[in-house]
C-alpha cells in the first residue's frame, strides 16, 4: 500500500514549468482551410481549446498540424485575454502520435528534409508546452500513442478516462520513443519506463494516474460537464482550474492483473545494464514463477528491432540525468540518424511491415542484438555532421535561468 502511496503523489512529477506570464502582442495564425480542419479551434471568454480533428487517420500527426498548433500557442501565451489552454480530440483516438506511413513514403521518395522538418516542428511544440507560461489541460480521451503524448504530457494538467490507452510502440516499427519520451519514461517509478519503452506495453487511464503519468481521472460521460465548467472560468489561477477537474474526477482503484502490481518483478528485470541482461533476467522470471506477464515481455522484445531496442534503452538511461531541451535535442540527434539510413533501414521496414504491407514480418538489420555493434549503437547519439544543424531551442527566452 505504501509503494501506491508514493506512486500517486509523484503523479505532478511531470510537471515542467509553474509560472506564468502574459503578453500583449497577438501574431497572425491564419492558415488554409484544410489546415484548420486538421486542428480546430475553440475559444471560450477566458480560454482556448485546440481539437486535434483528423479522426480518420487517429488523430496522427504531421508537420502542418504541428506548425499550426505552435502558432496558435505562442500566440495563445502572449495574449492578455486568455487565461488558459486546453488541447482536446475528436474521434476514438487522441493521437496515434507521428504520421509514420507519410514519414515513411517521404523517405522512400527522397524527401529526407521533409521528415527532419517533421521532427524540428514536432520536438519544438513539446518544449513550447514544456516551458508554457500558462495552465494547460489536456484531455487524453482514447488512443494516446508516442508522440501523442509528447504534445501534451508536458503540460500542467493530463485527465484521462476510462477509455484512454497509453504506449510508446516504437520500438516495434524500429525506431526509439521520442517526442520528450526519454524526459517522462525516465522519471517513472522504478524502472517501469524501461519496461514501457521496449515492450511497447499499454497503460490505462487508472495505471496513468497511479504511476504519475496524468493527474485527474474522469469516466468519458463526465466530460461534457468538465468542458462546460472550463469554459465559464474566468481565471488563470491553477488551484481554481484543479478543483474545477477533481469536481467531476472519479475514484480509481488498480486491478489486481495490472502490471503495476508486478513493479518489483519489472525493477528486477528491467533494471539490468544491458538489453542482453534483460532477457535473461525475463527469461528466469518467467520459468522460476510461469507469469504471463514476463512471457508477454520476451515475446514483445523479441518482435522488436534489435537496434532500436539497444538504442532505447540508452536513451532512456540518458534521460534520466537530463532536462527536457537536453532530452529533446538529443532525441532530434537520433532521429536524424535513424532517417539517414547509415546504421540501418529498420525504421523504413517497421512501418512497411506493420502498417504498410502489413505482413507483420520485418526483416530486421541487425537481425540478432549480437550482430548490434556498440559502435552502431553510438552513432545514433553522436553530434550532426557541420553542416546538419542540431535543434535549436529558445530556451534563452523560456528559461533564461540556464
Amino acid at each position: 500500500m505504501q509503494r501506491f502511496k508514493c506512486l500517486f503523489a509523484a503523479r505532478r512529477s511531470l510537471q515542467c514549468n509553474t509560472h506564468f506570464r502574459t503578453f500583449s502582442a497577438l501574431p497572425n495564425y491564419a492558415t488554409p482551410n484544410k489546415l484548420e480542419d486538421d486542428v480546430l479551434v475553440e475559444g471560450k471568454a477566458f480560454s482556448r481549446a485546440s481539437i486535434l480533428n483528423r479522426p480518420d487517420y487517429l488523430n496522427a500527426l504531421t508537420t502542418p498540424m504541428l506548425g499550426r498548433l505552435n502558432r496558435l500557442y505562442e500566440s495563445w501565451e502572449e495574449n492578455p485575454d486568455i487565461g488558459f489552454v486546453l488541447m482536446k480530440n475528436n474521434g476514438r483516438a487522441f493521437s496515434s502520435g507521428s504520421d509514420v506511413v507519410t514519414l515513411y513514403n517521404n523517405l522512400s521518395n527522397g524527401n529526407v528534409e521533409d521528415c527532419k522538418v517533421f521532427f524540428q516542428t514536432l520536438y519544438k511544440f513539446v518544449y513550447l508546452l514544456g516551458t508554457y507560461f500558462k495552465p494547460h489541460v489536456a484531455i487524453l480521451n482514447g488512443l494516446t500513442f508516442g508522440a501523442g503524448a509528447g504534445i501534451s504530457f508536458p503540460g500542467m494538467f493530463r485527465v484521462v478516462t476510462d477509455k484512454t490507452v497509453f504506449a510508446t510502440p516504437e520500438a516495434q516499427i524500429g525506431f526509439h520513443p521520442d517526442a520528450g519520451a526519454s524526459y517522462y519514461l525516465s522519471r517513472l517509478p522504478g524502472y517501469l519506463g524501461e519496461y514501457l519503452a521496449l515492450t511497447g506495453e499499454k497503460l490505462n487511464g487508472v495505471e496513468m494516474i497511479a504511476c504519475g503519468l496524468a493527474t485527474h481521472y474522469s469516466l468519458k460521460e463526465r466530460l461534457p460537464m468538465i468542458d462546460e465548467r472550463l469554459s465559464k472560468l474566468m481565471t488563470d489561477d491553477t488551484s481554481v482550474i484543479e478543483n474545477s477537474l477533481a469536481q467531476y474526477g472519479d475514484l480509481v482503484y488498480l486491478d489486481e492483473t495490472s502490471i503495476l502490481n508486478k513493479l518489483k518483478s519489472i525493477d528486477k528485470c528491467f533494471g539490468q545494464d544491458t538489453v542482453e541482461e534483460i532477457l535473461d533476467a525475463l527469461e528466469k522470471e518467467s520459468a522460476d514463477s510461469y507469469s504471463e506477464w514476463s512471457t508477454t515481455a520476451l515475446k514483445k522484445l523479441k518482435e522488436a528491432s534489435p537496434l532500436s531496442l539497444k538504442v532505447t534503452l540508452q536513451s532512456i538511461r540518458e534521460g534520466r540525468y537530463q532536462p527536457l531541451d537536453q532530452c529533446l535535442a538529443r532525441e532530434y540527434r537520433m532521429s536524424c540518424n535513424w532517417i539517414s539510413k547509415q546504421v540501418s533501414n529498420d525504421f523504413s521496414e517497421g512501418v512497411r511491415a506493420r502498417l504498410v504491407d502489413k505482413d507483420f514480418a520485418p526483416k530486421w538489420d541487425p537481425p540478432t542484438l549480437e550482430d548490434v555493434t556498440k559502435d552502431m549503437v553510438g552513432c545514433y547519439f553522436s553530434p550532426l555532421p557541420e553542416v546538419e544543424p542540431e535543434l535549436k531551442l529558445n530556451t534563452a527566452v523560456r528559461e533564461p535561468s540556464l
